[in-house]
C-alpha cells in the first residue's frame, strides 16, 4: 500500500521537488548550469554502443565506484559509463575523476515525466545501484523499460533499517526488481535475507571502499607542510559534522599541538574556524591560504581531495560522524595510510568493520572529550596501526565480485 501510495503521489510531486530545487540553487548547493538534468533534459549526448549506468548518490558512493568502472571500461571496449549522483560536490569530484568512456549527469527527480526523459534518452543496457538511495518511480521506470538492474555496495543504516522493518512489504516490493544485490556488512545481508530476498540473489561481498588504491596526494605540498609542522605533535579529526567540531576542540585544550580540523563539507570551513577562534585557538584556514606556524594550534583544512595529504600527515586519526547520528564513516583510507583510528560510539553504517578492528585492537572507541584527550595522549599509533592492518588483510574482493557480477548481467 505505501509503495502504490508513493507511486501515486509521484505524479503530482513536481512541484514539491521544484521548491527544493530552487532552495538549493539559492544556497549556491546546485549549479544553474545543470538544472535541466534533475528534470531528464541532458546535458550530454548519448555515447554509441552499450551504456552502463551507475547510480551513486553523493561523494563516498561515487568515489568508491572509480576503480570498478576502470576494470569494467576495460573489459568491455565497446562500452561506456554513465555516473548519476544527487550533489554537486561529487559532480566536481567526478569531472576530475572518471576516466575516457564514462561521464556524469545529475540524477533526475524522482516523477515519471523526469525519469522517463532520462531513460528515453540514455537507454541504458543496464542499471546499477549504488549502496541504498532506492527511489521508487525511478525503480519502476526501469523495470517498465526492461532494463536489467543490480544493487552493490549495499548498507542500510541503523536509522534505516528500523524503518525497513516497519514496511517489510514495502521494502520488499522495491528490492524484489533486483536481479542480485550485493551487501557490504552482515547486517544489511542478513536484513535483507529476512525481508525475503531470495538467496541466490544475494550476496555478502564486503566493502567496496576496501578495495580503492591509497587516497591520492601531491608529493610536494606534503613535503611542504611537514616542514611546517617541523616534528610538532598532530592529530587528525577528519570528515567531522555539526556538533562535531566542539568534541574535537574540547579534547584537543590539553594536547598542546596541533589540530588537522577536517570538515566532512568544506563549506563549513568558514564556521568551523570561527568556532576555534572563540574558543580560543591559533587558527588558520587553509581555503584562505593560511600556512602552518610555529603557533598554530587548530588548522581548518576545508579543501576537497586532500584528505590522502592529512592522513600521511598525522600519526592519529579520529574518524568522525561517529560522535553523532550520522552514523561513522570508512577507516579504511587512514589505516591504509598508516594513521591509527579512533572513533566515537556512533558507528552504524560501518559496524562490521568497527567491530574486527575493536576485537583486534586496532582501533579505539571514545565517548566524550575527556577520553578522547586521554587517548590522545597515551595511545602508541604504530601499534594501533599495526593490528589494524592485521585485522584488515583478508578483507576485499567486492570489486571483483561486481565486476563479475556485472558482465554477467550484461551477457
Amino acid at each position: 500500500m505505501l509503495h502504490a501510495l508513493y507511486l501515486a503521489f509521484s505524479h503530482i510531486s513536481a512541484p514539491v521537488f521544484r521548491r527544493a530545487q530552487g532552495k538549493a540553487l539559492a544556497s549556491g548547493k546546485d549549479d544553474p548550469r545543470r538544472a535541466g538534468e534533475r528534470w531528464g533534459k541532458p546535458t550530454q549526448e548519448r555515447p554509441t554502443g552499450p551504456l552502463i549506468w551507475f547510480h551513486a548518490a553523493s561523494v563516498g558512493e561515487t568515489q568508491s565506484i572509480l576503480p570498478l568502472i576502470t576494470r569494467l571500461l576495460a573489459a568491455r571496449p565497446d562500452a561506456n559509463v554513465l555516473v548519476t549522483s544527487a550533489t554537486q560536490t561529487s559532480a566536481d569530484l567526478l569531472a576530475q575523476d572518471l576516466p575516457t568512456r564514462a561521464l556524469h549527469q545529475m540524477v533526475p527527480y524522482d516523477t515519471p515525466r523526469a525519469t522517463r526523459a532520462f531513460l528515453h534518452h540514455w537507454q541504458p543496457e543496464a542499471a546499477i545501484w549504488v549502496e541504498s538511495e532506492l527511489w521508487p518511480r525511478m525503480l519502476r521506470e526501469v523495470d517498465r523499460a526492461r532494463i536489467p538492474r543490480m544493487l552493490i555496495n549495499a548498507r542500510v543504516s541503523d536509522r534505516t533499517a528500523k524503518r525497513w522493518r516497519k514496511a517489510p512489504a514495502t521494502v520488499h516490493t522495491i528490492l524484489s526488481g533486483f536481479q542480485t544485490i550485493h551487501a557490504q556488512d552482515s547486517t544489511t545481508h542478513d536484513l535483507i535475507a529476512e525481508i525475503g530476498i531470495p538467496a541466490d540473489r544475494l550476496s555478502l561481498t564486503g566493502a567496496l571502499k576496501r578495495d580503492k588504491p591509497p587516497l591520492p596526494h601531491d608529493a610536494n605540498t606534503l613535503t611542504n607542510l611537514r616542514a611546517q609542522v617541523d616534528g610538532r605533535a598532530l592529530w587528525c579529526a577528519s570528515s567531522t559534522h555539526p556538533g562535531e567540531d566542539a568534541v574535537m576542540l574540547a579534547a584537543h585544550k590539553d594536547h598542546g599541538g596541533l589540530l588537522l580540523l577536517v570538515p566532512r563539507h568544506p563549506n563549513r570551513g568558514e564556521e568551523v574556524t570561527a568556532e576555534a577562534r572563540a574558543m580560543g585557538f591559533d587558527t588558520a584556514q587553509r581555503s584562505t591560504g593560511d600556512a602552518i606556524t610555529a603557533t598554530t594550534e587548530v588548522y581548518v583544512a576545508d579543501t576537497m581531495g586532500e584528505l590522502g595529504l592529512w592522513y600521511r600527515l598525522a600519526p592519529i586519526s579520529v574518524i568522525a560522524g561517529s560522535f553523532s547520528d550520522v552514523g561513522g564513516h570508512n577507516p579504511y583510507e587512514a589505516i591504509e595510510l598508516g594513521s591509527a583510528v579512533l572513533h566515537g560510539p556512533h558507528i552504524g553504517n560501518f559496524a562490521d568493520i568497527y567491530a574486527k578492528l575493536n576485537a583486534a585492537g586496532g582501533a579505539i572507541q571514545i565517548t566524550n572529550p575527556t577520553d578522547l584527550a586521554q587517548a590522545l595522549r597515551t595511545v602508541d599509533p604504530a601499534a594501533l596501526t599495526a593490528a589494524a592492518q592485521g585485522a584488515l588483510k583478508t578483507e576485499g574482493g567486492a570489486t571483483d565480485a561486481a565486476l563479475t557480477a556485472i558482465l554477467d548481467l550484461l551477457d
